[in-house]
């Protein structure tokens, strides 16, 4: 359900497993329908032009991947489950509580497996951490500090210009972001968030920010090339560097299904991503801090922000006994009763692919529905649940400067 960016990439994973075949896609938009329907060889009886057309079918597969947008999930996610799929949910659930809970309550009331896709859960990286952590070595957990690095680039692509640059349409961005950031974070923890504040805004992408001489369109601006949100600066060189026959990839995608220059320069002349970030409809943050207190007593702070290079999420972890600071490829242990202090490299693949989770959450959704257990995933949907619930209390004290006591 849903054939864009993710919904491709997580068939791709399925297929490269072994053990799934895509037999269906719906999804809206006919180029990317048909796209679709060649790459996975979908015949033309398993090709819908939407989740609808799904309401008077019988089940024709055992699992179902929801990737639609994120105001769209719950209508589609709740009729699946109700008709027996097994499912596997693009984050977040849903943009706001109420219809999260229907999610969880159909799920739970279907009886079916499903995976809300948390892929940091899932990377070689966060298995390794979790091992120190459950093993004892840095004792009990004080505090946690831990940043989400969007860069630059990509909060002009997505949060500025791209589908998830107003929360009216989409969802705040702490939500559309940083949602398994703050999962991931209640995961390695084990405890519950009693208290959330929060401070953050949209400090730079606005129009009082906007240099003189800014045009409304990157291809008619007179200072483009000084410009580090420049959208030819980033989509050309990714056209010039795509090889014959390749998979149109991320963030490309999303612009144009025709990875040409003619074909970019025509979506930046009338399409969303040539529009100057000065000039947008956006109005999500571009940065944010969240202070939580767990029920235990110790505190966690993330920090979202903008304004850096798009690269591996960094986390200080403060423990009675041990310290460690960890960066996505490697872990640096220091042991207070030895003095030891050990830096171990951790197998992982580049941030785009989210350290190899997406496809560590695939594989193991498969499996799950292959044998009917449930226990093979990391989270629930009732798991997941709660982290929203951290992230709306975070939206909730930053928009009212109040403290947010979580039931």
């Amino acid at each position: 359900m849903g054939a864009g960016q993710r919904g491709t990439w997580y068939s791709r994973l399925a297929v490269q497993t072994g053990r799934a075949e895509i037999v269906a896609v719906a999804e809206a938009d006919p180029v990317r329908r048909a796209a679709f329907a060649r790459e996975f060889g979908v015949p033309a009886a398993g090709v819908f032009d939407g989740w609808e057309r799904l309401a008077d079918c019988a089940r024709i597969a055992d699992g179902a991947i929801v990737a639609t947008q994120d105001a769209m999930h719950e209508a589609p996610t709740v009729l699946l489950a109700g008709q027996g799929y097994h499912l596997m949910l693009e984050k977040p659930m849903a943009p706001a509580e109420p219809a999260a809970r229907r999610i969880a309550d159909a799920v739970t009331a279907a009886g079916v497996i499903a995976a809300v896709c948390h892929v940091l859960r899932y990377t070689p990286y966060t298995a390794a951490l979790k091992e120190l952590l459950d093993s004892g070595r840095i004792g009990r957990i004080v505090s946690m500090q831990h940043l989400e690095p969007v860069g630059w680039w990509h909060q002009a692509h997505s949060f500025v210009r791209g589908n998830w640059r107003n929360s009216s349409v989409s969802s705040p961005m702490l939500l559309a972001k940083a949602c398994h950031d703050v999962d991931w974070l209640l995961y390695l923890a084990g405890e519950r968030v009693h208290r959330v504040s929060s401070f953050g805004g949209l400090a730079h992408f606005r129009a009082d920010q906007r240099p003189a001489g800014a045009a409304d369109r990157c291809l008619d601006c007179s200072i483009e090339p000084e410009c580090p949100y420049s959208a030819p600066k980033l989509y050309f060189p990714l056209v010039d560097a795509r090889r014959p026959g390749e998979p149109v990839h991320w963030p490309l995608s999303v612009v144009t299904a025709e990875a040409s220059r003619s074909a970019v320069t025509e979506a930046l002349r009338t399409g969303d991503y040539g529009r100057c970030v000065y000039a947008c409809d956006n109005d999500v943050v571009d940065h944010q801090v969240v202070a939580m207190e767990l029920a235990g007593g110790g505190t966690v702070t993330l920090t979202m922000t903008a304004f850096t290079p798009a690269e591996h999420r960094m986390t200080r972890i403060f423990g009675t006994h041990g310290y460690i600071d960890g960066n996505g490829a490697s872990i640096r242990l220091v042991d207070f009763r030895t003095g030891a202090d050990t830096t171990t490299s951790v197998a992982a693949g580049g941030p785009g692919d989210h350290s190899d989770g997406d496809a560590g959450l695939v594989a193991a959704f498969v499996a799950a529905v292959a044998a009917g257990d449930a226990g093979l995933l990391r989270s629930d949907v009732l798991t997941s649940l709660a982290g929203h619930q951290v992230v709306w209390a975070a939206e909730e004290a930053r928009r009212t400067g109040t403290v947010v006591t979580l039931a």
